[in-house]
Parts: structure tokens; sequence; C-alpha cells
């Protein structure tokens, strides 16, 4: 058994000092290079498409539930591929080895996992949970014109009450 050597550790060390210098330098970059637009567009926050209107209690449509469970699915088949597509060469060579299918019997289980995923994206696509449609967005957008005409007529009647 060799001594400890903390020199050992050196490599792992300049990495980790890299790393955060490269992200260090990156942030300083853009805060001094960057272009500073500031509209009243890109200060409002934006999540899950669609834009923030109106009070944090309103209903939001289904759509975004369904799209979040679909992209679970999609999350959930690439977590559940990517083990299998590295285990699958082992099986094979097992197959080989003991005469038993593992491979045949893995194969076949992923192409019903595969099957059943494809019938629920399509199921989900036939539902309609992938079509957006442009009244939404123009709904949205005509909210949150109101809204800042709002608050630009209640800042004007501040400015005259002062």
């Amino acid at each position: 058994m060799s001594e400890f050597n903390i020199f050992d550790y050196a490599p792992i060390v300049i990495m980790f000092l890299v790393a955060i210098g490269f992200a260090g330098s990156q942030i300083l970059v853009t805060q001094l290079v960057g272009p500073r637009k500031r509209t009243a567009t890109k200060l409002m926050p934006y999540e899950c498409g669609k834009d923030p209107v109106g009070s944090a209690r309103d209903r939001f449509s289904i759509k975004f539930y369904a799209v979040a469970v679909v992209f679970l699915l999609f999350d959930i088949e690439v977590l559940f591929m990517i083990p299998f597509g590295v285990a699958f060469k082992y099986l094979i060579g097992q197959e080989q080895l003991s005469g038993i299918a593992y491979g045949t019997i893995a194969f076949v289980e992923i192409l019903i996992f595969i099957a059943t995923f494809v019938a629920a994206y399509v199921y989900v696509w036939k539902k309609g949970v992938f079509e957006w449609g442009v009244e939404a967005r123009e709904e949205a957008r005509a909210k949150s014109n109101a809204l800042l005409k709002k608050k630009q007529l209640r800042i004007e009647e501040l400015k005259r009450a002062a």
C-alpha cells in the first residue's frame, strides 16, 4: 500500500479552480460587455409558456399539467433506456456463455416498453396535448396590455396627486 500524498490530488484541485475561474469569468464578461436594454417585456417574468398575467390564484389550462406529465414520460424513458443500452451488451455475452436467453428476453422487454411508450405518445398527440392555440397567446397578451395601461394610469394619478 502506498503512502498518502497530498500532491496526488493536485489535478483535481486544478480542475475545480479552472472550472470556478471559467464560470466566474463568463459571468463577469457578460456583465461588462453584454447589452443592457431593459424593457417592460424583458423584465416581466416568463414561465411555462404562458405570460404571468393576473392573480397567482387564477386557474390554468389542463394542458400545462398534461405537458408536464408527457415531459416526465420522456424523461423516464431516457432514464430507463440508457442503463438498458449499457447492460444489453453484457446480457448478450451472458447469453452466449450460459445458453439462457438473457439478451433475447431483455430485447423483447425493451420492445414492449417502447411500444407502450409510443402508444402513450400517439394517444396524447391525438388528444391534442401538443397543440397550442394562438388564441391563448393573444388573450394573455391582451391581458398584459390591459394591466400595463392600468398601471400607467395609476402612476399618472399618483404624479398628479403629488
